[in-house]
């Protein structure tokens, strides 16, 4: 019986040890996707407890903790302590066996709190006493913490109206062992069926001097802040859609769209189909123009519990997969920007397992000569990061494309201590790559194997984003 998540945890052969000790394990991290805080990477926040690190912002966790049928006071209330939602916490994951929190929580537990015991209600109380004592060392604020993950890069997610002064004081000061950029995401935007779009677009007007009243004045103001976030180092953007489609409408349409929003009507899904489409294709030209990355999520039905929804509000445990078929209007999409030849290098997220194989095909429809895949399956995205889900998606992808090309891991996290994430999805790589090999059906040639892992796990993304120096 082999020891509990050993130092060959998920590693079923020789070929696949190799692989993940000799170069894997050492690559540095590039996490070109996340959600974390730049204002406490700046001030290199120190976190009080373990409940703070673990659960302060977590959905996955307070997701899974609700599953055990535990009250919302003692997971998200103010009224219970750091330590009863710890305790929470634990009596839900010692019932997860084959969670990936499960696996996640304990290499966290390893690699930061230099603790092996199993977490469960007998063990709780020490750890507890174990990670809060650790937290207070000099080096375990969050600077210390990039700097122990070997983090390079780290594009945190900016709306287009922030002011960015947290990148700024990192760019100006040089004290993170990570370079931090923003990533620009114009949901808000693009939201115009949504609640509040009158009032962003005021908020917009403001910071890029634009007056908007008509849909070019929109891509002016856009075009404003795009240039701002070009110089603060902004080299990816993120698009979180429902579902993907393709609607054109001639501009005198648009503006009428435009003048109904901004009046407070309500629009028609069309409408906001036409609006969306015509956004979208405005900002994927300025992203090609400057050599961005254009990052698509989509097939996720958010914010589903409608009373807790308005408790606790966006982001706070309550997704699930949508099964919106999306094959049409995502080929409609990228062929548009494809004729106008504005298509940028494009990553695909699909909330949909079943979506692995439509994504895989189309993706060799639109490829190019200004990348090594222009036009990228993403990881196995949010519900899908789990073992097997990663499993699916790499055994997809090397099935109907290059995989020595993909980009590997990203954290998709609002923790500083998911970083361990990206040692999971190594493993599960140098795994499935070991067992094809000694399976027999990909020569063990080490050197070729270990540049293709090291490629995977770094040099791809740092050439791809333009991070490479």
């Amino acid at each position: 019986m082999r020891k509990f998540m050993d130092e060959d945890f998920l590693l079923e052969t020789e070929t696949a040890k190799r692989l993940f000790h000799e170069y894997a394990e050492k690559m540095p991290i590039i996490d070109y996707h996340c959600h974390i805080s730049p204002q406490e990477i700046a001030e290199n926040h120190k976190f009080k407890s373990i409940t703070e690190a673990w659960l302060g912002g977590d959905h996955y966790k307070w997701r899974l903790i609700r599953s055990n049928g535990t009250p919302e006071s003692k997971i998200t209330g103010k009224e219970s302590s750091d330590w009863e939602k710890f305790l929470e916490y634990v009596k839900a994951l010692s019932r997860a066996i084959g969670n990936p929190l499960y696996h996640w929580s304990h290499l966290e537990l390893k690699r930061y709190f230099h603790c092996d015991m199993p977490l469960n209600e007998k063990t709780a109380a020490e750890i507890f006493r174990l990670c809060n004592q650790r937290l207070q060392a000099a080096d375990m604020g969050v600077q210390g913490i990039i700097a122990k993950s070997n983090v390079k890069v780290i594009c945190t997610t900016d709306d287009p109206v922030d002011d960015l002064k947290w990148h700024k004081k990192l760019k100006e000061e040089g004290s993170c062992a990570a370079k931090v950029f923003p990533a620009m995401r114009p949901d808000k935007a693009m939201g115009i069926e949504k609640a509040g779009f009158t009032e962003y677009m005021t908020r917009l007007a403001e910071v890029s001097g634009i007056a908007i009243k008509t849909m070019d004045d929109i891509r002016q103001a856009l075009s404003n802040r795009i240039a701002f976030f070009a110089e603060m180092g902004c080299r990816a953007t993120d698009h979180a859609l429902k579902y993907v489609f393709c609607r054109e409408a001639e501009e005198a349409a648009l503006d009428q769209i435009v003048a109904k929003a901004l009046a407070g009507a309500a629009v028609s899904v069309e409408e906001e189909e036409a609006y969306k489409t015509a956004l979208l294709t405005f900002l994927a030209g300025e992203y090609s123009k400057r050599g961005w990355v254009m990052q698509i999520h989509y097939a996720t039905l958010r914010d589903n519990n409608t009373n807790l929804f308005r408790q606790l509000g966006p982001d706070t445990g309550f997704d699930c997969i949508a099964s919106c078929d999306c094959g049409e209007g995502l080929v409609a999409l990228l062929d548009r920007l494809n004729q106008k030849g504005i298509l940028p290098k494009t990553v695909l997220y699909s909330g949909n397992p079943a979506d692995n194989a439509l994504i895989g095909t189309i993706i060799g429809s639109f490829q190019g000569p200004e990348a090594k895949g222009k036009i990228q399956q993403g990881t196995a995205w949010w519900f899908n990061d789990t073992q097997q889900g990663m499993i699916d998606q790499m055994t997809s992808i090397a099935n109907l494309s290059v995989f020595g090309n993909i980009l590997g891991m990203l954290t998709d996290s609002r923790s500083f201590l998911s970083y361990t994430r990206h040692e999971y999805y190594r493993r599960i790589l140098c795994n499935w790559i070991g067992n094809l090999v000694e399976n027999g059906q990909y020569p063990a040639d080490m050197e070729s194997l270990g540049k293709m892992v090291e490629d995977i796990c770094y040099h791809n993304a740092a050439n791809y984003f333009q991070f490479a120096e």
